[in-house]
């Protein structure tokens, strides 16, 4: 709630992820693609309500108390990769004393050479140079910083990682390796949700799209066929596409209706070319679209 009205951040997303798989979900900035990680830990403001399931094995994350998510789900059940590791790692201590820390709490491993030693082992494992371990966040390179949040990440052995824009601010080459790093660390029992809004970093290591708008989820994809052939099929998420440098590079015209007055229809049909009378009722996500005119390679001009 926000000004004393209903803000739906997310309506009706429905997801499946697989251990060894990448779901990368995208969308422009403030569709609900970070309130979507935080409602998944529990971290949503006091005033926000949930509703729905969200279950990791036997465990509903959204029905789980607080104590439940601190115990056993954050860090154990769901290592978090945050957008700003800067901010998120405490600027007083150094890498080292934090990774302690962790690995203490989640591992059981209390003092002494064996908790240095498993320190320095999850440096290693998120490719954190050991040199560095003593420094403070203020003295690391972006790239760097990234790899402390994703070691913290890394402490307990979660099967799922949620990268939350891991690449915001890094440049092109730092957002590959940065990429890469995550996608090494999916296998048979972990996996990967990665939130992003860089369709190149998605592109490179996801298996499978889902393309998010005004709080809702409008396709959902192999990410092969997405990003190749037959490539998108609901508008927006074609629309994203084209307005990469290395594709046309056409802006999507118009802006993204307000979360707290969404229209009772398609929420895309104020910016889409090829909507009609039907789209003033909201289609459902059937056959990985929710649209009333998916398009086809090339597009075809809908029908009224």
């Amino acid at each position: 709630m926000r000004d004393g009205a209903y803000v739906r951040a997310v309506s009706g997303a429905r997801l499946d992820l697989a251990a060894g798989e990448c779901l990368a979900l995208v969308g422009e900035s403030g569709c609900g693609k970070s309130v979507l990680a935080s409602a998944l830990l529990g971290l949503l403001p006091g005033n926000a309500e949930t509703a729905g399931s969200a279950f990791l094995g036997d465990l509903d994350l959204l029905a789980a108390d607080e104590r439940t998510l601190a115990v056993r789900v954050r860090g154990r059940r769901v290592g978090l990769v945050p957008q700003s590791p800067a901010a998120h790692l405490t600027p007083v201590r150094t890498v080292r004393s934090q990774l302690k820390e962790t690995v203490r709490e989640l591992n059981g491993v209390r003092r002494g050479p064996r908790l240095r030693a498993a320190a320095e082992e999850a440096a290693e494992r998120a490719a954190f140079p050991i040199g560095h371990l003593d420094r403070h966040p203020h003295e690391l390179s972006g790239g760097l910083a990234q790899r402390a949040a994703t070691a913290l990440a890394l402490v307990g052995d979660a099967p799922l990682l949620l990268a939350d824009e891991p690449t915001t601010g890094l440049d092109r080459d730092l957002v590959e390796r940065t990429v890469d790093e995550l996608r090494r660390h999916i296998g048979s029992e972990r996996a990967l949700l990665l939130i992003t809004h860089d369709l190149a970093a998605a592109e490179r290591i996801a298996d499978r799209v889902a393309v998010m708008y005004a709080s809702r989820v409008v396709e959902l994809a192999d990410a092969a066929d997405f990003f190749g052939s037959p490539g998108p099929r609901h508008p927006y998420a074609r629309a994203l596409l084209d307005a990469l440098p290395e594709r046309e590079f056409t802006p999507i015209p118009g802006m993204p209706p307000e979360l707290g007055a969404l229209p009772a229809g398609c929420a895309f049909a104020a910016r889409c070319d090829r909507a009609t009378g039907i789209c003033g009722t909201r289609p459902a996500l059937t056959d990985g679209v929710a649209c009333h005119h998916p398009a086809t390679v090339p597009l075809e001009a809908p029908r009224a």
